[in-house]
């Protein structure tokens, strides 16, 4: 089971895994091993299939205390670089909850957008300024897929959609909502894709560590300077994630690392 984390760490930015803190009594309860021998980052990693799972497995049983990276020594970076990261799509709209919350009717079908990743996509925790561009910054919690193999257009087998999920992240969805509802005329883009709009992580996990079936029932929670605005459970998902990758394959090839 691996938790593919990204840390900057004597001057180096490596792929590592976020494994238990050897001290229970420490401010934070995760330290680090560090991947880099097994795949330079994380769509790399995913996309050496099971080979680097059990390479990395097999050296977290060997990994001695002494060599843990801890958290003061390291600074956490969103698991995967959004440089790295081809497509960037986004359903809207795809919990139950928040549509009875937002008196939306329930969509017949996937409500599509995208974020640019190599600007969106930050660190978790990394501060979001409330800049001159909106007045009306919002936030929302979303359950993230990481692809870990290519999907081809056209894909309707269901094993095959759950096949080409790599692993499962968290991604904060920001949004100006001026900017995607008022102006613009209508168009979506501008609200949702400003500069660090998509805080994501702190970590992905492999499927071994978070298996698909429990993608249709975790709690999800969103907090905003530390207060809890959000707490939905993915139970809520209107549309699947298998469902949510037929319906985008009828349009394109998705590869991995696409998220």
């Amino acid at each position: 089971m691996v938790r593919l984390a990204r840390i900057e760490y004597q001057g180096a930015t490596k792929l590592a895994a976020q494994v238990p803190h050897p001290d229970n009594d420490a401010a934070s309860s995760f330290a680090y091993v560090d991947l880099s021998s097994i795949a330079p980052d994380a769509r790399s990693f995913l996309e050496a299939g099971d080979a680097a799972l059990n390479k990395a497995k097999d050296l977290l049983s060997k990994q001695q205390q002494d060599n843990l990276i801890l958290p003061e020594q390291c600074r956490l970076l969103a698991p995967i670089d959004g440089r790295s990261v081809g497509k960037f799509l986004c359903i809207g709209m795809n919990y139950i909850d928040h549509c009875e919350e937002q008196g939306f009717p329930i969509p017949t079908e996937p409500l599509v957008f995208s974020k640019f990743a190599d600007t969106c996509i930050v660190g978790t925790g990394t501060p979001l300024a409330r800049d001159v561009t909106t007045t009306k910054l919002d936030y929302e919690v979303e359950l993230g897929v990481v692809l870990g193999a290519t999907l081809p257009r056209f894909t309707t087998d269901e094993a095959a959609c759950w096949a080409a999920v790599g692993g499962y992240t968290v991604i904060h969805d920001v949004s100006a909502r001026d900017w995607q509802m008022e102006k613009n005329g209508g168009q979506w883009l501008l609200g949702k894709t400003v500069d660090g709009y998509a805080p994501l992580g702190p970590v992905i996990c492999t499927t071994d560590e978070f298996p698909h079936e429990r993608a249709h029932r975790a709690a999800i929670r969103c907090r905003v300077n530390g207060e809890l605005l959000q707490d939905s459970n993915t139970n809520q998902l209107i549309f699947k994630v298998a469902d949510i990758l037929k319906f985008l394959s009828q349009f394109m090839t998705l590869h991995a690392g696409d998220v």
